[in-house]
C-alpha cells in the first residue's frame, strides 16, 4: 500500500474567471479526503487577457503568431497560482507534500496530438519550495490517445468512497460536457468521453451581448424563444461533426454566428435548447451503447447550477433518467476537477496511470504528467 499524501490541486476551467483549489489526502488508489476547498477570482483584466487571446488562437499555427502575449500571460497565470499555494500553505492543520497544476487551456487539437496549457511548473515549483506536477495531458497525446477526458479515475473513487450503487454515470459540465460510466471498480473498464458543449457557448453567447460571464441561473433562456428553424439546422451540422468519433472537445470545435439576428433572450433560450439536446442524446446513446441500465446521472460542475438548462436535458432525455447532483453525496460539485487534478497528481508521482483505453483512446493505461522540483 502507497503512503497517503497531502496534494494541492489547482484547475482553472475554459471560462477563465479563477482558479479552484483543493487540498486532498489520498494514496492514490484506495481512499481520498478533502482536507480545503477555495475559489480565488481573477482580477477582470487578467480573465479579459485570458478571454482574448483564446479567442485569437484556434488553430497551432496561432502559438506561434501569438508566442510574445502567450509568455506574458503565462507568467502572470502562474504568478495568480502562486499566491494562491502561498494562502492555502499557510493553514497549520496539514502540510502540503505535492502541488497538481493544470494551468491554463488555450488550445486543444488531440487531431494534432497538440494540447497547451498555460502555466510554468518549474517556476510554481520554485516560488513554492514544493513538488509540482504539471503537463498532465502530453504522455497521453504521444500514445494514441486524445489527452482528455482525465478525470474519469478520480470519478471513479467517488463512487467507491461514497459507496454509490453501480452502474451509474457522472456528467461533469463544465465548458465542455462530458461522463463517465462506471459499471465496476475495475480501472481498465472505465468508460469515458467529451459529448459536446457544456456551459461555452451559453457563456460565449452572454459575453458577446455585454451582459456579464454567464446565464445565472439560466434565467435569460427561461425568458427568451427558441428559434426552432436555426436550431435544427445547427444541431444537424453538429451531427456532421461528432460522426467523426470524436472524444476530446475544445471550446474552438463550436461557435454561436448561426445565433446571429437573434436578441439576447432568444438567442440564450435557442443556444441552451442546442446544448440540451446534444447531452441528452449522447447521454442516451452512450449508455445504450455500452449496454449499461443506467437510470442514474450525477451532476457536477458549474453547468449543474443551470437550472434551465438542467431542466431541458431532462426533457430531451424523455425523462428516461434520475439526475443528482455530487453534491447530495457531499462532494462539491464546483471542486470535482480541483480535487481530481490533485488526485491524479499523486497517482502521476506514484507512477500510476491517469488515463486508460477508454476514456482517451490511449494504447495501454498509462501515467502522465511531469514532476518540477525546481528549489
Amino acid at each position: 500500500m502507497n503512503k497517503s499524501l497531502n496534494c494541492l490541486g489547482l484547475m482553472s476551467g475554459t471560462s477563465g474567471d479563477g482558479v479552484d483549489a483543493s487540498v486532498i489526502n489520498s494514496d492514490g488508489e484506495t481512499h481520498y479526503k478533502v482536507l480545503i476547498n477555495k475559489y480565488f477570482q481573477y482580477s477582470d483584466e487578467l480573465s479579459e487577457n485570458i478571454y482574448r487571446l483564446k479567442r485569437n488562437i484556434n488553430k497551432i499555427d496561432d502559438i506561434k503568431k501569438f508566442i510574445t502575449e502567450i509568455n506574458d500571460l503565462e507568467r502572470k497565470i502562474t504568478l495568480f497560482h502562486s499566491n494562491v499555494v502561498s494562502n492555502l500553505i499557510k493553514n497549520k492543520e496539514f502540510e502540503v507534500d505535492l502541488i497538481g497544476f493544470h494551468g491554463q487551456t488555450i488550445l486543444h487539437s488531440p487531431k494534432n496530438k497538440y494540447s497547451k496549457q498555460l502555466g510554468d511548473g518549474n517556476l510554481l515549483s520554485q516560488l513554492s519550495k514544493k513538488k509540482v506536477i504539471y503537463n498532465f495531458r502530453q504522455n497521453d497525446l504521444l500514445r494514441g490517445g486524445e489527452g482528455a477526458p482525465l478525470s474519469p479515475i478520480f470519478h471513479q473513487i467517488i463512487i467507491k468512497e461514497k459507496k454509490i450503487d453501480l452502474p451509474v454515470c457522472i456528467l461533469n459540465i463544465g465548458g465542455i460536457s462530458n461522463l463517465t460510466i462506471i459499471k465496476d471498480l475495475k480501472e481498465e473498464n472505465l468508460i469515458s468521453k467529451d459529448i459536446g458543449p457544456g456551459n461555452c457557448l451559453i457563456d460565449e453567447w452572454i459575453r458577446r451581448n455585454k451582459k456579464g460571464n454567464y446565464d445565472s441561473n439560466g434565467e435569460l433562456a427561461s425568458c427568451g424563444k427558441t428559434n426552432k428553424l436555426i436550431l435544427d439546422q445547427a444541431l444537424e451540422d453538429f451531427e456532421n461533426i461528432s460522426a467523426e468519433n470524436i472524444n476530446s472537445f475544445d471550446v474552438n470545435d463550436f461557435e454561436i454566428n448561426f445565433l446571429r439576428g437573434l436578441d439576447l433572450e432568444d438567442g440564450a433560450s435557442t443556444i441552451t435548447d442546442f446544448t440540451s439536446s446534444i447531452i441528452a442524446n449522447k447521454l442516451l446513446e452512450e449508455i445504450s451503447k455500452h449496454n449499461q441500465k443506467i437510470s442514474k446521472v450525477i451532476l457536477c460542475g458549474g453547468g449543474r447550477k443551470n437550472k434551465t438548462l438542467i431542466e431541458r436535458i431532462k426533457r430531451d432525455s424523455y425523462n428516461k433518467l434520475k439526475f443528482e447532483t455530487s453534491d447530495n453525496y457531499g462532494v462539491d460539485g464546483d471542486f470535482v476537477e480541483s480535487q481530481a487534478f490533485a488526485y491524479l497528481a499523486i497517482r502521476s508521482y506514484l507512477k500510476l496511470p491517469i488515463t486508460f483505453p477508454n476514456t482517451t483512446g490511449c494504447e495501454l493505461p498509462m501515467t502522465g504528467g511531469i514532476l518540477a522540483k525546481n528549489f
